[in-house]
C-alpha cells in the first residue's frame, strides 16, 4: 500500500514537470501567503532539509533527519483558487539514542538509520479579498496530512490530520508581511478514539534588498488546547526560520537556517538548514 502510493506521489510530480516573475512563493518559508501563484499557473518547488537532534516522542527515536527530495506543487486553478500537493521521496533518521515511549515496540528499524517517506499533504488556499491602500489581503486554506510515513520506521504517526487557516498579508514598501492563525485537528497516535485540537500560527517577513535578493524569517508552529499533558506527537511546537532567496526570471533559489523554540519542536531545541528553489510556468494543457 505505501509502495503504490509513493508510486502515484512520484506520478504526479512527473506529470506536471511534462506539461508544458515568481509570485506568491513559500521557501524556505512555512508560512502561507494568502496570494494564490495565478491562473493557469504551475509552481513547482524542491529542497532538502537537515535537522540535528530530532525527537520523536512517540517511537522514542532522537537523531539528525535528512529529508531529501522535498517537493511540493501547486496548481493555480483561477485567479482566486490555487491547490497544493506537498510531500517526500524519502526522509532518513541517523539514530543517535533510543527510549521508552507509546510506540517504541512497533519500531522495526534495528541499525542506527531508518527511513520512510514524507507525509503527503493535500490542501486548497482561496484568496478572499485583494490587497487594498490599508487593507492587507485576506485568504484561507484548508489542507488535510495523510498517513504515508509508517510508524514502524520511528518516524511517521499513521493519522490523518486536518488544518484550516486564516491568511494575511501586506507589502510596506519594500517588505511584505504575512501572517497566519487556524486550527489544527491532530489524531492521538495511540488511541484512535481521541484527538487534540491545536492553535495553529504563523507570521513571517519578505525584505527586498535588490530586484533579485531578498531576506527572510518567520516563526511558526502550533500550541496544544489540551489541558495536561497532550497524547504523544501533538505536543505545542515552534520553529524559527532565516535565510534568503534569489530570484532570476520564473526561478528562484533559497536558503535558511532552522531553530526550534520548545523542548518538543519539530528539531526539539536542535539546529538545522534548508534549501531548494522554485519554478514557475504557465501549464500549456489547460481546460478549454
Amino acid at each position: 500500500m505505501r509502495f503504490i502510493q509513493k508510486a502515484i506521489f512520484v506520478g504526479l510530480c512527473v506529470g506536471v514537470l511534462m506539461s508544458t516573475s515568481v509570485q506568491a512563493q513559500q521557501r524556505p518559508l512555512v508560512t502561507e501567503d494568502p496570494e494564490p501563484v495565478g491562473a493557469g499557473r504551475v509552481l513547482l518547488e524542491a529542497g532538502l532539509d537537515y535537522n540535528r537532534d530530532v525527537l520523536f516522542p512517540v517511537s522514542g527515536l532522537t537523531g539528525n533527519l535528512t529529508k531529501f527530495p522535498l517537493i511540493g506543487i501547486s496548481f493555480g486553478v483561477g485567479s482566486i483558487t490555487e491547490i497544493q500537493i506537498d510531500g517526500g521521496l524519502r526522509n532518513s533518521l541517523s539514530i543517535t539514542n533510543r527510549a521508552q515511549a507509546p510506540l517504541s515496540s512497533l519500531v522495526t528499524a534495528t541499525g542506527d538509520k531508518t527511513s520512510s517517506v514524507e507525509d503527503i499533504v493535500i490542501g486548497a488556499k482561496v484568496r478572499i479579498a485583494g490587497e487594498g491602500m490599508a487593507r492587507p489581503s485576506i485568504g484561507a486554506r484548508f489542507a488535510t496530512r495523510l498517513p504515508n510515513a509508517s510508524n514502524e520506521s520511528g518516524i511517521g504517526l499513521d493519522t490523518i490530520d486536518f488544518f484550516s487557516s486564516l491568511l494575511l498579508g501586506k507589502t510596506i514598501q519594500s517588505v511584505r508581511v504575512v501572517g497566519n492563525i487556524g486550527l489544527g485537528i491532530l489524531s492521538d497516535p495511540t488511541q484512535g478514539n481521541r484527538q487534540n485540537d491545536v492553535l495553529t500560527y504563523g507570521v513571517s517577513f519578505a525584505r527586498a534588498l535588490t530586484d533579485t535578493t531578498e531576506i527572510v524569517g518567520e516563526i511558526n508552529g502550533r500550541i496544544s488546547t489540551r489541558e495536561g499533558t497532550p497524547p504523544p506527537g501533538t505536543e505545542s511546537r515552534s520553529v524559527l526560520r532565516f535565510g534568503g532567496r534569489y530570484t532570476r526570471g520564473m526561478l528562484r533559489v533559497d536558503a535558511g537556517l532552522l531553530l526550534g523554540l520548545t523542548s518538543m519542536a519539530n528539531i526539539s531545541n536542535g539546529v538545522g538548514f534548508t534549501t531548494g528553489f522554485t519554478y514557475v510556468f504557465n501549464n500549456s494543457h489547460q481546460l478549454p
